[in-house]
């Protein structure tokens, strides 16, 4: 699959560089929060490339849920499990950094799922500044401009069925928790194939470091973002 250049199959176990992590965030998700630049202090394996590859990994699932543990590093080896309804995705000290929880049918079909990953990880990708800036904005609030902390908690989806090809996603409402600096973002969205409804999904996030909206710094925070991925793309 395409995503097998974006980290490394260790027989039962995986592990990623910085490289790997940083390349699908932007190659693949259009994701340039700064946690996912090669040179970050605190970089972090996307959450979105780990759901990518339990897709690949196990097949999709009518029902899947994932629930985020951990920051994964580069160079963390993770052990594949065997398969089943719950799965536990632990490093070689057993620290957990992900859970997932399947049921109903489950399709290995290479395309389909290859289809579905592009287009999740694309819908994902644009939390930041596209989804969260407006957000923040309706409640004077906004992340700190320079070190965006915008952490995965959750994610589930959730199919009537299988017999699909090429799923897209469509947002149906966001929604914004706030207490004190902290929040959490909820994305729910509905999946379609040929325009009709095929399905359902939420995804959650936590957000740390929050502060009082300026207008100014909010624009120069955009502006940066857009610059960053110019540059990235250029090269």
């Amino acid at each position: 699959m395409f995503i097998d250049q974006y980290f490394n199959d260790l027989n039962g176990s995986i592990s990623f560089t910085r490289e790997q992590g940083s390349n699908f965030a932007k190659q693949i998700a259009d994701d340039f929060n700064p946690l996912h630049d090669v040179d970050a202090k605190r970089f972090c394996i996307p959450g979105d490339l780990l759901f990518s590859i339990i897709l690949a990994k196990y097949g999709l699932s009518r029902h899947m849920e994932f629930i985020f543990s951990g920051m994964v590093l580069e160079g963390t080896e993770l052990v594949l499990p065997e398969a089943g309804p719950e799965l536990q995705i632990n490093d070689m000290a057993d620290r957990q950094y992900l859970t997932i929880h399947r049921s109903g049918e489950n399709s290995r079909d290479g395309d389909l799922i290859n289809n579905l990953i592009q287009a999740y990880v694309a819908f994902s990708g644009h939390t930041f500044p596209h989804i969260l800036g407006p957000l923040l904005a309706l409640q004077n609030m906004m992340i700190h401009p320079a070190r965006p902390m915008v952490m995965y908690q959750s994610m589930s989806i959730d199919l009537d069925n299988l017999d699909i090809v090429s799923p897209t996603l469509e947002v149906d409402h966001n929604e914004l928790e706030l207490a004190g600096k902290r929040g959490k973002v909820t994305r729910v969205f509905t999946l379609l194939e040929a325009g009709a409804v095929i399905g359902r999904g939420k995804q959650h996030r936590v957000l740390s470091g929050l502060r009082e909206y300026e207008q100014s710094a909010m624009e120069g925070a955009v502006a940066t973002f857009n610059e960053r991925k110019e540059v990235f793309f250029s090269q």
